[in-house]
């Protein structure tokens, strides 16, 4: 079956030769899941990452059907800091 996978950032450098801004289109094993794709490009199994599958939020181990879009992304950070961390207390004063 056919997948497109789309790779940002810092994973982009595991798109297979041919890819095209970020994206390749695979043909993979009908059952197959995020995971075995993402094995499959050589992304590391212990790289932390963001996994979507047509747009929402998945697991690793949701299986992929055919046409299924697979957004891969590095961990995201930055934000905005909470209350206590803009306010910090003061030592030797109760937070509460």
């Amino acid at each position: 079956m056919r997948v497109e996978v789309r790779l940002f950032a810092t994973l982009e450098r595991y798109l297979p030769p041919g890819s095209h801004a970020g994206v390749a289109i695979l043909d993979v094993p009908h059952g197959s899941t995020a995971a075995d794709v993402a094995r499959r490009l050589g992304i590391p199994a212990g790289l932390e990452r963001v996994l979507l599958i047509n747009g929402r939020e998945a697991t690793a181990d949701r299986p992929l059907a055919p046409g299924d879009v697979l957004d891969l992304y590095p961990p995201l950070a930055g934000g905005s800091p909470t209350v206590s961390d803009a306010h910090p207390t003061p030592p030797g004063e109760s937070a509460n």
